[in-house]
């Protein structure tokens, strides 16, 4: 049996995006009419990240969290741009709406009036990794901590299906450069494990997988989507997971791998997708070759904590049960019977104790505070009293751990 892996993750967690400061919304903004990468490389938008991320940074340091990273401030949205700087893909700045699946949660969301829909990268050629799109980012962060703390720092990645669950069949990449989804999934596969180890070359042992995608297999529309297409929404799942760890399955030993899933986050706070994890957790928790899942649960969209009885003794669930999404704070006296309730499910699934099973959980919102640059409706008041609040709930159940 796998060897379970902790200090990562630690008991209070957050999962990335955090709110921008005003000056770097409305930056961002003045470049909204910018492909990713020609906005990456503008150097006004740089120094005021810098800024922005040193202050953050020290916020988190402050509030006693350890897997900090840099509140995904030099990103549009939370996926930032693996794909764009790969060989073989570009972005299209006015799409043809009849090329998206429409009944995929998000894309709905996406198209709203005012609102580009999420970065439209498609292939066009050989796929090819030439070059890290994260290690600047990464090498800037891990300055602002000292040496020994490097290791607890987290980066967190795109999903390697974004770009291919929200196309119809057929038009994620043309068929004269790629025969089949297996072909294009291998060098997807092979530009992920380049990058991991890039990552881990430059002292990363930590990363997440930010992936609405997979809970979107629990929403019962765009199943009905699927089928109305005649396409099998379960083979297609299987594809991911195979795709997932060919991706991540030779990375080296000492690093952690986390997925987290919700059901979307976009600006002022909407949600995508409904449904809970009974759909999927067999598959979800023994078949990914992960460490940690990073699971959504501040509302009943959710579903219950029940699914988490399919959970390998070997593997941690971080339950997001206090909302990033407004400001009202939760009780914390609700929130740890509930991590209780989760932890009993937890024990009864693998053969363990409560107490060895709380051993694997520990607790964070449910998702980012910004996974759109525009950020949650909460302030960064509302936003620093959430984040307060996780380690308050999490130094009550496991006074004295990080």
């Amino acid at each position: 049996m796998p060897t379970n892996k902790q200090r990562p993750p630690f008991r209070a967690e957050h999962l990335g995006s955090l709110l921008r400061p005003k000056e770097l919304i409305e930056k961002r903004l003045q470049l909204d009419d910018k492909k990713a990468v020609e906005i990456a490389k503008d150097e006004e938008l740089h120094a005021i990240e810098d800024k922005a991320i040193n202050t953050i940074v020290e916020l988190q340091l402050d509030l006693g969290f350890h897997a900090i990273n840099d509140g995904e401030y030099r990103r549009h949205q939370f996926w930032g741009t693996f794909f764009p700087n790969l060989e073989g893909f570009e972005e299209i700045m006015n799409p043809e709406w009849e090329m998206f699946r429409m009944y995929v949660p998000d894309t709905a969301a996406f198209t709203e009036t005012g609102h580009k829909p999420g970065e439209t990268i498609v292939c066009v050629g050989k796929i090819k990794h030439v070059g890290s799109a994260y290690l600047s980012d990464w090498n800037y962060l891990k300055k602002l901590v000292p040496p020994e703390k490097v290791k607890e720092l987290k980066i967190t990645l795109a999903a390697p299906e974004w770009y291919h669950l929200r196309y119809k069949k057929g038009r994620a990449y043309p068929k004269e450069v790629y025969a089949n989804d297996a072909e294009y999934f291998a060098d997807i596969a092979k530009a992920y494990q380049t990058e991991l180890q890039v990552l881990y070359d430059n002292g990363c042992r930590n990363v997440t997988i930010d992936d609405p995608n997979l809970a979107y297999f629990c929403d019962e529309k765009m199943l009905a989507g699927f089928k109305a297409d005649g396409e099998d929404a379960d083979a297609l799942l299987d594809s991911y997971i195979k795709l997932y760890n060919d991706c991540v399955s030779s990375r080296p030993a000492d690093m952690h791998l986390g997925i987290h899933l919700c059901r979307g986050n976009f600006a002022n706070s909407r949600h995508f997708s409904e449904g809970g994890y009974d759909r999927i957790a067999t598959k979800l928790f023994n078949n990914i070759d992960a460490d940690t899942y990073f699971l959504e649960y501040d509302t009943e969209r959710a579903g219950n904590f029940e699914p988490l009885k399919e959970l390998p003794p070997y593997k941690n669930v971080i339950l997001g049960v206090i909302t990033s999404k407004f400001p009202k704070l939760e009780d914390i006296e609700e929130m740890r019977n509930r991590v209780f309730q989760a932890a009993d499910i937890v024990a009864k699934g693998a053969g363990q104790t409560r107490e060895e099973a709380l051993k694997r959980i520990g607790v964070s919102p449910q998702c980012g505070f910004a996974s759109h640059h525009l950020g949650n409706a909460v302030t960064h008041d509302d936003m620093v009293a959430k984040l307060k609040l996780v380690r308050q709930l999490a130094d009550s159940i496991w006074p004295g751990e990080p």
